[in-house]
């Protein structure tokens, strides 16, 4: 875990009342303890990830909450097709998952 000094130096063209501004919007979720804020790796990618929407794809503040959102939901997505995928491999048999795999090999040729 870091400071919010250390985020802001790691972190070029970060302002510290913008990073506040994005913590009080949900946007960033640090851990906070009598109001300091402790960032985890998984934070420090959000706001990198805030920070390239913003200042490379010109995505626009009103539009950031929306964009965070949905990206929220596809890596949500994600998470649970790749338990669904652990899940799958130690109960389907292997014959139907080669059967499966064949078949959606397949169509997705088509």
């Amino acid at each position: 875990m870091i400071s919010i000094e250390v985020l802001i130096g790691r972190c070029s063209g970060l302002e510290r009342h913008v990073l506040e501004r994005w913590i009080a919007q949900d946007w960033v979720r640090p851990d906070a303890h009598n109001g300091v804020f402790a960032f985890r790796d998984i934070d420090v990618a959000r706001v990198r990830l805030i920070l390239e929407l913003r200042d490379e794809l010109d995505v626009g503040e009103a539009a950031l909450p929306v964009v965070l959102l949905l990206l929220d939901q596809l890596y949500d997505l994600r998470r649970q097709l790749r338990e669904l995928g652990v899940a799958f491999t130690r109960v389907v048999p292997e014959d139907v998952q080669r059967n499966l795999a064949t078949h959606f090999m397949g169509s997705s040729n088509k």
